[in-house]
């Protein structure tokens, strides 16, 4: 029996030690990989959100010590812009993909940071910067110092320098091009001289990719937001289709329940086309920013009803081409002028109703850090990643320097500090809507069906259905004038479970006659 037991020990601690040499990726949450893409997503602009050792610069403990507020507020999820090394303070120009800019931590700080966002059952997205390195990249100082070095009218070969087949090179200027000092040769640069564009067709360069995203994965990222999707390959939707396929599909075979959301700044049909490649999610900018179909209709430049037509011609359009596709709303982000900048005479109520219907939407829905105080900031980009305020003192260790050449942002609503003590403030408006977000399932993961007889050029109306988590139907009123409405198809079939009020008016709702107040939403649970 002693030799039994002796032999049972040896193959457990043989296990164990087994077990231990693999990737140390955490445990998933327990509900399946295709619910769990169902997220509310906060993103983070790291140099501008919360300085924990006073250097004027945003840093990944800064952030892990806001996780409290962050999780507080509702999210389950983090995007983080770029924190690779690089000379810029935003970071999109990759020195090195495998390292933490130093400015922002160590790489030891990202994983604490990790591991206490999956002890809360928060995912975090990493901002993978494929399009382009920085030209402080060692692969293109080496592609570089080869061409300088290489004699006049000798042809490049690879095989002596192969990361010359990492870039597009060329002899000749031309569109999109810049020169490499010193040589006649030149190297594609479409965002910037000083951010090379990789060649993405080079199975080295693939190889690189897929090497990167194993390592990211086995550090514990749960995903990957990809900047720049249509930039890939210029004027080329379908090359640019193709590598997304490739990314989804390497993705996936590291990591089946890798998360992708892709940056497509470009039109529904567009974004369809992309979506045939198999990825998770593109962010939804027909909707987003000041010219978008959320800003217009509070504007008064769109029917109520044509936002509810957009999204079920999205969904539609979407799901026909990838039927497992989660849309991924958003209203802002850090190439966008901040929502507040879009109503300059509101005082809170227009700014509150517009993000209200990023969140009411379906999919993963992301928002940009400082919306939830309605920060201000426009124009320029370092404008728009202004730092957060999170209190009234100047000398708040937490605060950030901002962007170097950012311009004085003036703040139009009060700090987070005062903002949380106040139930009408912004925040707590953000904190109560992602709050009926999360309690009702079928509001992020629901498909939207019209409710034309209720909708019209103030009121949007729809059904949010879904077979697992029931149905609902929401009405909007998105004017500035309070508005009755009678449901009489609702009858005994439903109940008003949530009333969103902006102000302190009150919604009643009796014998099937609502009156809403201005910028207010009803939710009904369908029986």
């Amino acid at each position: 029996m002693k030799r039994v037991q002796k032999a049972l020990c040896i193959i457990i601690c043989a296990l164990l030690c087994l077990s231990g040499c693999r990737a140390n990726r955490p445990a998933k949450a327990d509900r399946p990989a295709s619910d769990d893409r169902y997220r509310t997503t906060y993103e983070v602009f790291v140099s501008s959100f919360c300085d924990s050792n006073q250097d004027g610069i945003g840093d990944i403990n800064g952030i892990r010590s806001k996780l409290d507020y962050i999780e507080d507020l509702g999210f389950d999820a983090l995007w983080l812009t770029p924190v690779h090394p690089s000379s810029t303070y935003h970071k999109y120009d990759v020195d090195d993909y495998y390292t933490v800019d130093p400015s922002f931590g160590t790489m030891e700080d990202y994983e604490a940071l990790l591991k206490e966002c999956h002890n809360r059952d928060m995912k975090v997205y990493l901002d993978l910067v494929l399009n382009h390195t920085s030209e402080d990249h060692e692969w293109f100082r080496a592609a570089s110092d080869y061409l300088r070095e290489l004699p006049d009218g000798w042809d490049p070969d690879p095989s002596y320098c192969k990361y010359y087949d990492y870039y597009n090179f060329r002899r000749d200027p031309a569109d999109g091009y810049t020169q490499i000092e010193g040589t006649g040769w030149y190297y594609e640069s479409r965002f910037w001289s000083e951010m090379p564009d990789l060649n993405l067709s080079s199975e080295a360069v693939r190889s690189e990719i897929r090497d990167i995203m194993e390592y990211w994965l086995d550090k514990g990222v749960d995903g990957f937001r990809l900047d720049a999707v249509t930039s890939y390959y210029q004027d080329d939707p379908a090359a640019n289709a193709e590598f997304l396929r490739f990314l989804t599909e390497t993705a996936r075979s590291i990591d089946p329940d890798c998360y992708l959301v892709g940056e497509a700044w470009t039109d529904q049909s567009s974004i369809a086309s992309l979506y045939a490649s198999g990825i998770d999610s593109l962010f939804d900018f027909p909707s987003a920013g000041r010219d978008g179909t959320i800003a217009r209709t509070i504007s008064g430049n769109c029917a109520a009803s044509d936002y509810v037509n957009e999204m079920v011609q999205a969904e539609n359009l979407y799901s026909n081409v990838n039927h497992g596709c989660v849309d991924a709303p958003f209203y802002t982000n850090h190439d966008m002028d901040r929502s507040a900048e879009y109503y300059p005479d509101d005082d809170g109520p227009a700014i509150k109703m517009a993000y209200a219907m990023d969140l009411f939407m379906t999919g993963n829905a992301f928002v940009y850090y400082g919306e939830e105080l309605g920060m201000g900031g426009a124009g320029k980009d370092d404008n728009r990643r202004a730092p957060i305020y999170w209190s009234d003192d100047a000398n708040d260790p937490e605060m950030c320097a901002g962007p170097p050449d950012m311009d004085d942002v003036r703040m139009k609503f009060p700090s987070a500090a005062e903002q949380i003590k106040d139930g009408e403030s912004i925040y707590s408006w953000f904190k109560e809507v992602i709050r009926v977000r999360n309690e009702y399932p079928a509001i992020a993961r629901g498909y939207t069906e019209k409710a034309d007889s209720i909708s019209d050029a103030s009121v949007a109306a729809f059904y949010r259905r879904s077979e697992e988590y029931g149905d609902l139907l929401i009405v909007m009123n998105l004017r500035s004038e309070p508005v009755g409405k009678k449901l009489p198809m609702l009858k005994r079939k439903a109940r008003l479970a949530e009333s969103l009020t902006t102000n302190e008016e009150k919604m009643t709702y009796k014998r099937g006659k609502i009156n809403m107040p201005a910028y207010s939403i009803a939710v009904f649970v369908i029986k």
